[in-house]
């Protein structure tokens, strides 16, 4: 029997970036996963929560958005690593800081191998800036969707940063 797209609990929309499009997975009215590969088994819905999501994602790209006021919700994922995930909100826009500041952050100073996996399985990338966590020495480190997008996303928020092209923070546009 064909699932109906009003009835699915899971369904999922597309936006166009400056990166390629981006897939926004949602469960109910909830963002669950942002992610640069089409996903699998689950029903394309345009419109209904992905608006808001929508909305905030593109001025994030063209005006510099820094705060998120979107529902989301990780159902996936250990206490650890949504402890991690949370813990990215407090990374500034336009700055970087390190996988060791990020576990001393969380309690946990020799744990930075363990952060660099949380973050590598981060369901919910851009709104929860893992982007923004680098290497001790300056390198990128890793990245879920590549190092090339991780790069372009920090370099994104420092010449919007530069140019003072930021939307405000708790901006409700």
């Amino acid at each position: 029997m064909k699932k109906s797209v009003a009835a699915c609990k899971e369904c999922f929309d597309v936006l166009e970036t400056p990166l390629g499009i981006v897939y926004l997975v949602f469960r109910s009215s909830v963002l669950t996963r942002i992610t640069f590969d089409r996903p699998r088994g689950i029903v394309f819905k345009s419109g209904g929560p992905a608006a808001v999501v929508k909305k905030e994602l593109t001025e994030y790209f063209n005006e510099g958005r820094k705060d998120f006021s979107c529902e989301t919700s990780f159902v996936e994922g250990s206490e650890f690593e949504r402890q991690v995930w949370n813990t990215l909100k407090e990374v500034p826009y336009g700055e970087t800081m390190t996988y060791k500041w990020l576990a001393d952050r969380i309690g946990r100073p020799r744990a930075f191998r363990a952060v660099g996996n949380a973050l590598g399985k981060n369901p919910i990338p851009i709104i929860f800036p893992c982007h923004r966590i680098i290497e001790s020495d300056g390198s990128l480190g890793g990245y879920s969707s590549g190092t090339d997008i991780k790069r372009r996303l920090i370099e994104i928020e420092y010449y919007s940063r530069q140019s003072g092209k930021t939307t405000p923070v708790n901006s409700t546009v």
